[in-house]
C-alpha cells in the first residue's frame, strides 16, 4: 500500500552511491495518480481530501505505524481530486541538493535538475515527503517551503515562488521525536521549529476492523481468490496480533499492507498456510511461532474476544459446617 514515488532527475554522472539512476524529468510526467480501485477511504482520508481540494497552502504531519495507509491516504485523495502529486522518501544521505534540485552532467553538458520539492511547487502540486523523520536532522533547507514562500535555489541563483495550489503532506512513523522502544531504528529528532510549521499533525491509527475485512476481500478479488472467510480470519488474527502488542504481550504487528502482501503470495501459490508462513518469515522464529500458533486458533473458529480474555480459574467451592470435622 504504498505511493509511487517518482525519478528526481535524468542519469547522471557520479562518484558517490547515493543518487545515480534516475530516469525521466518530473516536468515530462503526469503527476496526477491514478484511482486504485481497491483502495478503501478510512480515519484521516476525509480531512486529507478536504485539504487537497481546498487548493490552500496547508501543510500536515501524518504519524503513524508502518503500513497503515499514510501515504496512500494523500496519493488517493489527489487521485480523487485530480490533484497533481509528487512523492519523495526520505533517506538518511537526502540531502538539500536531492530535494530542491542539482546540476547533473547530461552529454558533456552540466544542466540543471530540478528537484521533487521545487517541482510540486513550480506547478502547484501536492508535495508528500514520505518518512521524513528517516532524514537528516538538518531540514532547514525546508523551513521556507513549509511557510509557503519563495524560496532560494542557492546553487542556481533562482527565487521559486510556489504557484497556487502547492502544498506539504509529510508522512512518518514518530512524532518526529524519535523512536524510544527502538521499533523504528534510525528515525530522527526532528528540530522543533521545524515541526511547528506544520499547521496540524494527524494520527493514522489502524483501519477498523470492517474496513479492513473490506480492504483484504477487495484485495483477494484482485489476485482471483473471493474468499470471505479466509478475509476475515485474517483480519481478526491482525487485530488479535495489535491489541496483544499495544498490551505489551508483543513486540511486532501485523500492518494492513502485510495483509495485503499475504493475500498477493496466496494468489500466486494457492495455499493459504504458505502464503502466511513466508510473510512471516521475516520474524525471529519466536515471533512466527506464536504468530502461526494464533492464527491456527482463529482458523479453528475462536473469535477475538476468546483469545485475548484468559479462562476464569474456577474458585474452590467452600465447605460447609456438616463437612467440617471439628
Amino acid at each position: 500500500m504504498t505511493a509511487q514515488v517518482l525519478p528526481m532527475v535524468k542519469p547522471v554522472e557520479k562518484s558517490d552511491n547515493r543518487i545515480q539512476n534516475v530516469s525521466t524529468d518530473l516536468e515530462e510526467t503526469d503527476l496526477v495518480p491514478k484511482v486504485y480501485k481497491n483502495y478503501v477511504a478510512f480515519g484521516n482520508f476525509d480531512d486529507v481530501l478536504s485539504i487537497v481540494q481546498s487548493n490552500r497552502f496547508f501543510p500536515v504531519f501524518i504519524s503513524g505505524h508502518s503500513g497503515n495507509g499514510k501515504t496512500m491516504s494523500v496519493e488517493q485523495a489527489c487521485a480523487r481530486a485530480k490533484r497533481k502529486f509528487v512523492c519523495v522518501s526520505m533517506t538518511p544521505e537526502t540531502d538539500e541538493s536531492d530535494l530542491l534540485g542539482n546540476y547533473v552532467l547530461i552529454n558533456g553538458n552540466m544542466e540543471w535538475r530540478d528537484g521533487p520539492v521545487t517541482t510540486a511547487a513550480r506547478q502547484g502540486a501536492v508535495l508528500c515527503i514520505d518518512e521524513i523523520d528517516y532524514g537528516a536532522q538538518n531540514l532547514s533547507s525546508l523551513q521556507r517551503v513549509l511557510e509557503g514562500k519563495p524560496f532560494m535555489l542557492k546553487k542556481k541563483g533562482e527565487l521559486i515562488t510556489p504557484a497556487p495550489g502547492f502544498t506539504v503532506f509529510a508522512t512518518a512513523n514518530t512524532k518526529g521525536k524519535g523512536s524510544d522502544d527502538g521499533r523504528y531504528m534510525f528515525t530522527n529528532v526532528l528540530n522543533e521549529a521545524f515541526l511547528e510549521r506544520f499547521r496540524n499533525t494527524m494520527e493514522q491509527e489502524w483501519p477498523p476492523v470492517a474496513t479492513e475485512r473490506k480492504i483484504i476481500r477487495k484485495e483477494l478479488a484482485s489476485v482471483g481468490q473471493e474468499d470471505e472467510d479466509f478475509a476475515d480470519k485474517l483480519v481478526t488474527w491482525a487485530d488479535v496480533i495489535r491489541k496483544t502488542f499495544a498490551d505489551g504481550g508483543c513486540d511486532e504487528v501485523i500492518s494492513t499492507r502485510r495483509l495485503v502482501h499475504i493475500v498477493e503470495t496466496f494468489g500466486i501459490f494457492n495455499d493459504k498456510m504458505k502464503a502466511i508462513r513466508m510473510c512471516l518469515n521475516r520474524f525471529d522464529d519466536d515471533t512466527k511461532a506464536s504468530f502461526l500458533d494464533l492464527y491456527t486458533k482463529v482458523d479453528s473458529g475462536a473469535t477475538a474476544e476468546q483469545i485475548l480474555t484468559p479462562p476464569v480459574p474456577e474458585t474452590p467451592a467452600e465447605k460447609t459446617d456438616e463437612e467440617i470435622p471439628f
